[in-house]
C-alpha cells in the first residue's frame, strides 16, 4: 500500500488542485497506518511503502475507471 497525497486535490474555481484540506501529516500517517492494520486484521497479505517518501511505483491497471466527482460548491 502507497500512501498517495493527491487523491485529495480540490480543484474548486481554479486551474491547479489545491491540496489545502487535506489531512495534516500526523493525522495522515496515523490513518495510513490504520488502514493496513485493518486489512491484515482481514487476512490481507498488504506490503507498505514509506510514508511521506518520494517513490518509484511500477503497476499495471486494469479498467474502467470510475472518478467520482461532487460537490455542494458552485463551479
Amino acid at each position: 500500500m502507497v500512501s498517495q497525497f493527491t487523491l485529495y486535490g480540490d480543484r474548486a474555481g481554479q486551474r491547479r488542485p489545491s491540496y489545502i484540506a487535506a489531512a495534516a501529516p500526523e493525522l495522515a500517517k496515523g490513518l495510513y497506518e490504520e488502514f493496513s492494520e485493518a486489512l491484515r486484521k482481514l487476512g490481507i497479505l498488504v506490503g507498505n511503502g514509506v510514508f511521506q517518501a518520494m517513490m518509484s511505483v511500477e503497476l499495471v491497471n486494469e479498467g474502467p475507471v470510475t472518478i467520482l466527482i461532487d460537490s455542494d460548491k458552485t463551479f
